[in-house]
């Protein structure tokens, strides 16, 4: 999937984003990862926000201690007032206790990742805009090599991760960075309306994470999908009443 797979590896790391509240998608990939010996696990945000295990989920995420930014949903609750939050946020604060509130907090919005990575939600100056996704008055659509680029803001890392449209994909670029997108370990579908209405979808219910390798020659990257009991997540989407979920938790389409 990129070069520089050749070689002992130097260092792997396991790539996790919007996980979304969804404890047993987390559970399932947390026990894949430890097959694969992974030297760090990172997550690029959007932890809790949904209506399934918020507060649980944050629980766990702090124990493990992860390196970790705030995607945009973290800015939204930390940020917004509570009756103007969007559903799922709201349904996230309501839970939350004070050391939870105050891992919200200590999150930085990008984070460089030695030696020569960097972790991004959506792209490094935006938490909404998808890296490698562009969404259009007709709809979303993979990025343009153009577009990606432009989006690199300069930065010179040799491996940039990013998460935000939950769509799992690989952009290798000829002379520049390794993009990577590990796809939602909680939500494989969904629909949204910014900055024009969309749909976004995987086509299958797993939860999805990656697998970057560094070797001399420079960073290869593996998509995961891992099966976990995704029925118990979609009851519990729908005894919250939210269908919008249930749907594309139970098929991977919105």
């Amino acid at each position: 999937m990129a070069a520089g797979a050749d070689g002992a590896s130097l260092m792997r790391i396991a790539v996790l984003s919007d996980i979304h509240g969804n404890l047993p998608a987390l559970e399932a990939v947390l026990a894949d990862i430890e097959r694969h010996g992974v030297d760090q696990i990172v997550n690029l945000g959007d932890s809790l926000s949904g209506p399934l295990w918020p507060a649980e989920t944050a629980a766990r995420l702090i124990a493990l201690d992860l390196p970790t930014i705030a995607g945009n949903h973290e800015r939204q609750l930390l940020t917004e007032a509570r009756e103007t939050m969007c559903e799922s946020d709201r349904f996230a604060a309501e839970r939350l206790d004070d050391a939870a509130w105050r891992w919200l907090a200590s999150l930085p919005p990008t984070r460089d990742l030695p030696p020569d990575a960097l972790m991004v939600h959506g792209t490094p100056d935006s938490d909404l805009d998808g890296f490698l996704e562009t969404v259009t008055p007709t709809g979303a659509r993979p990025a343009t090599i153009a577009e990606v680029v432009e989006r690199t803001s300069g930065s010179d890392a040799a491996l940039i991760l990013c998460g935000h449209t939950h769509m799992p994909r690989i952009v290798a670029l000829a002379d520049g960075p390794l993009f990577v997108n590990p796809g939602s370990v909680g939500l494989p579908a969904y629909r949204a309306d910014w900055p024009h209405p969309h749909v976004m979808e995987t086509g299958s219910p797993h939860a999805r994470y990656a697998l970057v390798t560094r070797y001399e020659g420079g960073w290869y990257a593996e998509l995961r999908r891992v099966g976990y009991d995704w029925r118990r997540a979609a009851a519990k989407a729908d005894a919250e009443g939210r269908s919008d979920w249930s749907g594309p938790l139970r098929t991977g389409f919105a």
